[in-house]
């Protein structure tokens, strides 16, 4: 094998829980070639580490305490100051608008909490060799969504074919609308009334367009809020 192949990984993890913190230092450790570099309970404590000793990997949770920057932007963050340094994402609730979102910010990939530590490893080595990676669960519902031709996405989820995977432009003109003003905090009823449609199209229009972005609750449209209504180029 290559002397590439067998260089050692450095690793930086980042979650707002100790006990995850320890766990995912024990689960790396055990593997010959990883080095964990520190463990960090907020962003600030990682991006000042990596000013000083930058890593060829960084796990991070999705989801960080209230206080802390929001998982998007940290990858973006992390993804323009070292672009060098693979991000792979950890969460334990997450589907396929925020992985689309995700690997379309910067990251390499995005995994399950609860997936076996081998594949934990698996991952991180496919990153680091600037693959992306995918849990095989997630894979079979974007590879779905893509059959149905709800998202822009194809099967080798490159990050040139995922940049556009959450767009209103998967949307129906009229589903379009429906998010939009739903998006600015009206509601059902008040949309129903704006276009002189039925409460019961209005709501159907939007789980459509909700089943075609790949979320099943309200709160995670406004989690996506601002990827969703920025223009996009074509």
């Amino acid at each position: 094998m290559s002397t590439f192949t067998q260089k050692n990984i450095s690793i930086a993890l980042l979650d707002d829980h100790f006990l995850v913190l320890r766990g995912l230092s024990g689960v790396l450790s055990e593997h010959p070639r990883f080095t964990i570099s520190g463990t960090f309970s907020n962003s600030r404590q990682l991006l000042d580490s990596l000013k000083a000793s930058p890593v060829d990997v960084v796990i991070i949770d999705y989801e960080l305490a209230p206080s802390d920057i929001d998982g998007l932007n940290l990858i973006k963050t992390l993804n323009r100051h070292y672009p060098q340094t693979a991000i792979l994402v950890l969460s334990a609730h997450y589907n396929p608008a925020t992985v689309a979102l995700a690997l379309r910010g910067g990251a390499r990939g995005f995994i399950g909490k609860n997936r076996p530590s081998e594949e934990l490893q698996r991952a991180v080595l496919a990153v680091v060799a600037d693959h992306i990676y995918i849990e095989p669960e997630m894979t079979q519902l974007l590879a779905e969504q893509q059959f149905h031709g709800e998202m822009l996405i194809n099967g080798d989820l490159s990050p040139d074919n995922v940049k556009n995977a959450t767009s209103l432009s998967a949307l129906t003109a009229k589903e379009q609308e429906v998010i939009r003003c739903f998006l600015t905090g009206m509601t059902v009823t008040e949309i129903a009334e704006k276009f002189n449609r039925s409460l019961k199209t209005i709501s159907g229009q939007k789980q459509s367009a909700m089943r075609k972005l790949g979320v099943k609750a309200d709160h995670e449209l406004f989690i996506i809020k601002d990827e969703l209504l920025k223009p996009h180029i074509s």
